[in-house]
């Protein structure tokens, strides 16, 4: 049965993900399961955050729905007892998705409204993010002018993501699709934007995935808007010049980097403490965005 960190169930296995269990149901249908599984720097721990796999799952759901007039998701109404014995569907409810199968496509559709992470690290170096000149002396955690795309490939397992440039972009997807692609991840970006402001909530940068669905139309999957996906900062704590108080596992990254770890398998033990303040972290996102 179902672990927080794995799971085994009747239907096929078709991919193990950082995060998601994908099994197969039909042609045109799958299982996600959202495992609690941390995932940083793009390796795997052996660690859980406790509950993550429900928060992330209903918190995606929350925004899939909200942004449906934008964009169509993989989302379906099958329920999980229509395609699971009963104890599994027990012991997955609020954890399990069954989603439209869709042709993925090969990029991470990142979208900045601050200088923060590898885009920091980025300008910090060239004046740029992808090929987009940015002005000159600007601080860490500073808001841009409007925000950006700044795709990023979609590295192999056990390897790491990489900005791309727009036109690069087009040359794997093809010009019309990456200007669909940009043009909508803006469009959620700044709606989610909004939302989260009326919140007091920060969305300093996140990212979208896409696939085509049987008639080649752009359809919004895997997750959106939670805090693995995004940075959400409180806007109460928030000044340019030092990393913001995040609803995410920045707390992670953060102790990761004191560490003497070459950011590769094995990974190394986090304290518990660090854990369940993630864990928190997260619950907290989740009522103050959802409710």
């Amino acid at each position: 049965m179902h672990s927080s960190l794995q799971t085994k169930l009747s239907l096929p296995l078709l991919h193990r993900g950082k995060v998601r269990d994908i099994f197969d149901i039909d042609k045109d249908n799958m299982l996600i399961v959202t495992t609690d599984r941390l995932s940083a720097f793009d390796v795997v721990f052996d660690q859980p955050i406790t509950e993550k796999g429900k928060i992330l799952t209903s918190i995606a759901n929350y925004w899939f729905d909200k942004t449906e007039h934008i964009i169509q998701n993989h989302l379906t109404n099958i329920r999980l007892d229509e395609v699971l014995p009963g104890n599994e569907a027990e012991a997955l409810e609020g954890r399990a998705i069954v989603v439209k199968k869709l042709k993925p496509l090969p990029i991470e559709a990142v979208v900045r409204g601050y200088l923060i992470g590898s885009g920091w690290k980025e300008y910090l170096g060239s004046g740029s993010i992808c090929g987009i000149d940015l002005p000159p002396n600007m601080v860490l955690a500073e808001k841009l002018k409007k925000p950006i795309f700044t795709p990023s490939s979609k590295a192999a397992p056990g390897k790491h993501d990489a900005n791309i440039s727009f036109k690069e972009v087009a040359s794997l997807v093809g010009e019309d699709i990456a200007e669909q692609i940009k043009k909508i991840s803006l469009t959620l970006y700044n709606f989610a934007e909004k939302h989260a402001l009326s919140r007091s909530v920060i969305i300093a940068d996140t990212k979208f995935e896409f696939g085509l669905d049987s008639e080649n139309k752009l359809t919004l999957m895997d997750e959106i808007l939670t805090p693995d996906s995004s940075r959400f900062w409180s806007l109460a704590d928030y000044s340019s010049g030092k990393s913001p108080k995040s609803f995410d596992k920045q707390i992670i990254r953060d102790y990761l980097e004191t560490l003497d770890w070459d950011k590769a398998p094995p990974a190394p033990i986090i304290p518990e403490s660090i854990m369940n303040k993630t864990a928190e972290k997260y619950r907290d996102i989740q009522s103050i965005l959802c409710s």
